[in-house]
């Protein structure tokens, strides 16, 4: 029997009908013109899409031109509700939104658990919204994909590094790092934080983006590693906070998107 992981927020952090939820990602990606070359590697935010949904898209908008080219991503985002050390895989074989499944692919993942940092623990996936709400943008972005799930815990930057590279490919590869930014300060702080840690994230510099910079900072760090050892040149495409987009200005949190290229 295949093992699927459904939806878990679905409803809450995204539409839960499918017509809804193509819908609201058209008119995100429509709002978000593609920049320069196809990317290797992304980081986009994962709140709800009222929030950080444009700012998504400006980071999917770019993989446009690859649609046919890209068959697997793997995709990093932070634990939320799980405490670990190392990275998270799963047993599932497929994930489920309300526009289809995706088919993981098992043998890359069978192949990153053989490393003494990653392991089979379902428990993080199964509630964990920070990979979910990255898969409807993938399913509308992309033609057919395999994905690499990982959740991530306690991690050193050189640890997931060896990660990405384990899984790095070619073309054919996308990586994509699931982060929002600075959480809960006023309007003006957040934008002064969320800028420097662009400038940090744009200069590869993993050792300037803190606890407090990014809720996503040990994927993000490893992927600055991994994108310093390939000579990848990162960018800001889009940086705002949810004072920008749907909520008040005295508690915002920042999303940004940026390519690696």
């Amino acid at each position: 029997m295949t093992l699927v992981r459904p939806p878990a927020v679905a409803g809450m952090f995204y539409p839960a009908e499918p017509e809804e939820l193509r819908l609201a990602i058209r008119r995100y990606l429509a709002g978000a013109a593609p920049r320069g070359p196809v990317p290797k590697a992304i980081i986009a935010p994962h709140a709800g899409y009222v929030y950080s949904g444009p700012v998504a898209a400006s980071a999917y908008a770019c993989l446009a031109p690859a649609h046919g080219t890209i068959r697997r991503v793997v995709l990093l985002g932070p634990s939320h509700r799980v405490g670990f050390q190392g990275l998270a895989a799963c047993h599932a074989e497929r994930f489920q939104t309300p526009l289809g499944e995706i088919p993981v692919d098992t043998a890359c993942v069978r192949e990153l658990a053989q490393l003494p940092q990653v392991r089979y623990l379902d428990e993080a996936h199964s509630l964990e919204h920070s990979l979910e709400v990255q898969l409807p943008f993938l399913q509308s972005i992309l033609d057919d994909f395999m994905l690499v799930p990982l959740v991530v815990g306690e991690a050193d930057p050189d640890s997931v590094c060896e990660v990405l590279e384990a899984a790095w490919g070619g073309q054919e590869t996308l990586i994509v790092v699931s982060s929002d930014l600075s959480h809960y300060h006023d309007y003006e702080t957040a934008r002064r934080l969320d800028n420097a840690t662009s400038r940090a994230i744009e200069s590869l510099q993993p050792e300037r983006v803190h606890y407090d910079s990014a809720c996503g900072r040990n994927p993000v760090n490893g992927l600055l590693l991994a994108a310093r050892h390939h000579a990848l040149k990162g960018k800001t495409i889009d940086l705002r906070n949810s004072g920008d987009t749907a909520g008040p200005r005295d508690q915002v949190v920042g999303y940004g998107a940026y390519v690696f290229a």
